[in-house]
């Protein structure tokens, strides 16, 4: 059995948090960090991401036994999960699977339907770095700079890049099974299915991941669930706002 790499700090009731495509538990270190003053804090790599396992079969059927064989492994309780973008999918999708298993969920700039796949300039991107012929993290974001205009994203793909060897940078995540799998990423819930326990979905002020017409289907999967706005933050609303991001996930997780 293989298990999810994990950093784990703090006492307290557990909250597992789960990054996004492409990302990794260390972008939440920060936040983590202040969660852990009241929480058992579990910043989570899901598999083909940071230091977890890589593995040709990707879908959030396989990350929701993943974090059941974490939270198996490490004997909690009542969890209360937090995810962002993918991470808020595979927190749903493991709470309306077994609700028996979570106390709160908080779903951070992701709804319940069906998302269509656009990061197909970023996978471009990233599977034109050829590792043998670059000898410099400049000169992978050179290549990523063709494909990627943002300074910002390219700055958090960057953050995956590390040397395998004296002589070779790598990717942290396995982008073969991401590249073959990306459409699983967008997926819908299935429809019917609930989690009744206490939800909170945050939405960046300045993202269209969560809107008005998505309020009906996300009452429909979570009768108990509220929708707060973090202001000034768009899509990567934890970095951009982690104040309010961080006041909004205790107040709720409190109460």
């Amino acid at each position: 059995m293989k298990f999810l790499h994990s950093q784990i700090f703090g006492e307290g009731e557990p909250l597992l948090i789960f990054h996004g495509f492409l990302g990794m538990s260390d972008n939440w270190k920060t936040l983590g960090t202040k969660f852990a003053e009241g929480y058992e804090v579990h910043l989570i790599d899901q598999r083909n991401h940071g230091r977890s396992f890589h593995a040709d079969e990707f879908s959030y059927e396989v990350l929701v036994d993943d974090l059941l064989h974490y939270i198996d492994h490490h004997r909690l309780q009542n969890v209360n999960l937090l995810g962002h973008s993918m991470g808020g999918k595979t927190a749903m999708f493991s709470a309306v699977n077994h609700p028996e298993r979570v106390n709160k969920l908080v779903v951070a700039d992701i709804g319940p339907r069906y998302y269509s796949a656009h990061h197909h300039d970023i996978l471009e991107g990233l599977n034109a770095v050829d590792f043998s012929q670059v000898s410099s993290r400049k000169e992978i974001e050179e290549v990523l700079s063709e494909y990627v205009p943002e300074f910002g994203v390219r700055q958090f793909l960057l953050k995956n890049v590390y040397r395998v060897s004296k002589d070779e940078f790598g990717y942290r995540f396995n982008l073969k099974s991401l590249t073959e799998n990306y459409d699983e990423v967008g997926v819908a819930l299935p429809s019917l299915m609930q989690f009744d326990g206490e939800t909170l979905f945050l939405r960046g002020e300045n993202s269209g991941y969560i809107d008005d017409t998505d309020q009906n289907l996300i009452k429909a999967h979570f009768p108990n669930s509220q929708i707060a706005t973090v202001k000034n933050a768009g899509h990567w609303l934890h970095a951009e706002n982690p104040t309010d991001f961080y006041n909004e996930v205790v107040s709720f997780l409190a109460k």
